[in-house]
């Protein structure tokens, strides 16, 4: 029988998937290595393993002690998988940042999590990273894992990741691409892959936000460069021991609106739900489009599973208070189906009088109509044209429509959009005319435009 001893033995392996609708266009072979098929749906399973059994090795990690971790959420999960198996205790600190599945997760693992506040300095006691720190030196018994210095961290993908891609590719391998966090997944793939072939290409995905970029590029750590953004587990505002840049070719910086954006595309496209920072991986691929040719191969790493961000970036409502959700263009249908539908036009025929017409108005509620011959346009009345002829001559209430209307309100198309009918909107004219697919007329008025856009 083909089975595992425990969960532990199905980290890795994960499969390389070819991207297709969203890669289409770009001329080399866009490859996705999907990590959320380990046991706790991200890649760092693989350092979250690493790190217990090389602190067992050197003596650091005893029976019954305690595993600390300053986490963003998923290595806590590698890190918790392996304490359940091998029968120790987990505290993480994190920050207010990080979804509240991933916080859930990890408590439902047995861990204690403590959530720290995101915006305050590196050296703040507030920081997670000095809270892990803190916890370590007071708690007895206790192991701070401490990802972002611990070298079991590129460990990991040097002896797992690395190997996986090269293997999988037949070495074709051209490119290698995922977003930059702690440096353990750069650094160690990469360390790998250009023992192979030096001439693979490491890119590395960064956030705007994050100091890596500019220290890659000057090797200066200029805070001036660090401020809040959206997107977990990538981008610092410190430079991680795990890091090496020499293995690391370019540094691509996303938006947090374009990487959320690129998660929903990839679960509607491509049927793939994974999360944040894949977003960003993909899109920061897409952004360097021009510089890939034919024959190239191009592996991109998809770090974790969207069910982690089912609040955020998969919440319609998250999306739209960040101005990250597009809505469908509003346009002259939308707002007439916005209206329940195609209701009955309301119109007056030239032949009738002006104190018929206002009836109609007065009976209906409205301050303007269109006058219509034979299912055509022809002119228009309304409040202010009825009340000015009243005013020069208590008579005309009597006269022709025909005799005394307006100009005929502006028609527009089917589809047209709301920027083209509100040029058609102003003072002296408050209404267009929509011709249906079933050849009838409706109006759009001032107030409905208003309405759609309110």
């Amino acid at each position: 029988m083909k089975v595992y001893n425990n969960i532990l033995e199905t980290i890795g392996h994960t499969p390389l998937v070819r991207l297709n609708k969203i890669g289409k266009g770009i001329k080399a072979d866009l490859l996705l290595k999907v990590e959320y098929f380990n046991p706790g749906n991200s890649i760092k399973d693989r350092i979250g393993y690493q790190m217990v059994i090389d602190a067992e090795k050197e003596g650091k990690l005893k029976p019954g002690g305690t595993i600390i971790e300053c986490t963003s959420g998923n290595t806590g999960m590698g890190i918790a998988l392996a304490a359940a198996v091998k029968g120790y205790k987990c505290i993480f600190s994190t920050t207010d940042k990080q979804s509240k599945e991933k916080v859930d997760i990890l408590r439902a693992l047995g861990a204690e999590v403590i959530v720290c506040p995101t915006n305050v300095a590196h050296d703040d006691p507030r920081n997670y990273h000095q809270v892990g720190e803190r916890l370590a030196r007071e708690i007895p018994n206790s192991f701070f894992a401490n990802q972002y210095e611990n070298l079991s961290n590129r460990k990991a993908h040097y002896l797992t990741t690395g190997p996986e891609i090269w293997e999988q590719t037949e070495g074709k391998v051209t490119h290698y691409v995922t977003t930059i966090g702690t440096g353990g997944t750069v650094t160690g793939t990469s360390m790998y892959l250009k023992e192979k072939n030096p001439a693979i290409q490491t890119i590395g995905v960064d956030a705007y936000g994050s100091i890596l970029k500019k220290y890659k590029e000057t090797g200066e750590k200029d805070m001036k460069e660090a401020y809040p953004y959206l997107i977990e587990g990538i981008g610092q505002d410190i430079i991680p021991g795990n890091f090496d840049f020499n293995v690391i070719d370019a540094v691509e910086q996303v938006s947090d609106k374009d990487a959320a954006v690129m998660c929903r595309r990839l679960a509607t496209e491509e049927g793939i739900f994974a999360g944040y920072s894949a977003g960003a991986a993909v899109q920061g691929v897409l952004q360097r489009a021009d510089e890939f040719k034919e024959g190239d191969v191009v592996v991109i790493i998809l770090h974790d599973h969207g069910s982690r961000y089912v609040g955020k970036i998969y919440n319609d409502d998250w999306m739209r208070d960040r101005g990250f959700l597009v809505d469908d263009v509003v346009t002259a249908k939308t707002i007439i189906e916005r209206k329940k539908g195609y209701q009955q036009l309301v119109a007056v025929s030239p032949a009738q009088t002006v104190a018929e017409a206002f009836k109609v108005m007065k009976e209906k509620g409205i301050t303007q109509l269109p006058v219509m011959e034979d299912n055509k346009l022809v002119g228009s009345m309304s409040e202010n044209l009825i009340l000015q002829l009243l005013m020069d001559d208590h008579q005309s209430r009597e006269r022709q429509v025909g005799q005394v209307m307006g100009a005929k309100f502006p028609s527009v198309p089917y589809h047209a959009s709301v920027s083209d009918i509100s040029k058609q909107i102003s003072k002296d004219n408050t209404a267009v005319m929509v011709q249906l697919p079933t050849s009838d007329w409706t109006i759009i008025t001032e107030f409905d435009l208003i309405e759609a856009l309110a």
